[in-house]
C-alpha cells in the first residue's frame, strides 16, 4: 500500500558534509543513517565559497542551483557549462569535483542515488502539468511559495522547499501540479 507524506523545510535536519567543508539539510532518503547505507538521498547544500565536493563512490549525482547566481564545476579535470538556477547537471559520485561560484554563495539541490539499486528520473516542471507515474517512489520538491500537488484524489499544499514523498506505489499514479517544482521518480531494480 502506498504511503504519502509531506516533509516541511523547517524540519529538515542539518548535517556536516562528508569532506567537512560545509553543511547540508537532508530532505529525505530511503534508508540508513549519517552518510552511509542509503540507496538514494535528497538534500539542499549551502555553498559559501568555491572548493571541493565530497566523493560518493558507487553513486550517481544530479545537482541543481536553487539560489544565487550559479557555479561552474570541474569534473575529473573538465570544466562544465555555467550551472544557473534550475539547470540540473548529472555526474558520477566517484568523480573528483570542485566548484567555482559565479557571484557569491549559492544553495543547491542534490539527488544522490545508487544506480545498481535504483533508476532515477529528475525533471523540473512549472505551470499546471499533469503526468502519470508507475515509479515506486515519487518525490515532488517545491521551489514555489505555494505549490498544489494532487495525487489521485489527494491534494497537498507545499511551501518553498517542502517536499511531498510517495512510497510503495504499485500502480499508475495520476499526478497534477500547480506551480514550479522538481519531480523525481525512483524505481527499485
Amino acid at each position: 500500500m502506498s504511503q504519502l507524506k509531506v516533509l516541511r523545510a523547517a524540519g529538515y535536519p542539518r548535517m556536516p558534509w562528508k569532506n567537512g567543508g560545509g553543511s547540508t539539510e537532508e530532505i529525505t532518503r530511503d534508508t540508513g543513517v549519517g552518510l552511509d547505507g542509503f540507496g538514494w538521498r535528497l538534500s539542499i547544500a549551502d555553498i559559501g565559497e568555491s572548493g571541493g565536493f565530497s566523493t560518493f563512490a558507487g553513486y550517481e549525482r544530479v545537482i541543481t542551483v536553487l539560489q544565487g547566481e550559479g557555479m561552474t564545476l570541474r569534473v575529473d579535470g573538465q570544466d562544465t557549462r555555467s550551472l544557473l538556477p534550475l539547470d540540473p547537471f548529472a555526474f558520477s559520485g566517484e568523480s573528483h569535483v570542485s566548484c567555482t561560484l559565479l557571484g557569491g554563495p549559492i544553495r543547491d539541490f542534490n539527488l544522490i542515488y545508487a544506480p545498481d539499486r535504483y533508476s532515477a528520473r529528475l525533471q523540473w516542471l512549472e505551470g499546471e502539468p499533469r503526468f502519470f507515474s508507475s515509479a515506486g517512489t515519487v518525490l515532488v520538491f517545491s521551489v514555489a511559495e505555494q505549490l498544489e500537488v494532487t495525487v489521485g484524489n489527494n491534494a497537498s499544499q507545499l511551501g518553498r522547499h517542502d517536499c511531498l514523498q510517495l512510497d510503495g506505489n504499485v500502480g499508475l499514479l495520476d499526478i497534477s501540479i500547480k506551480g514550479q517544482c522538481c519531480v523525481i521518480e525512483l524505481i527499485a531494480r
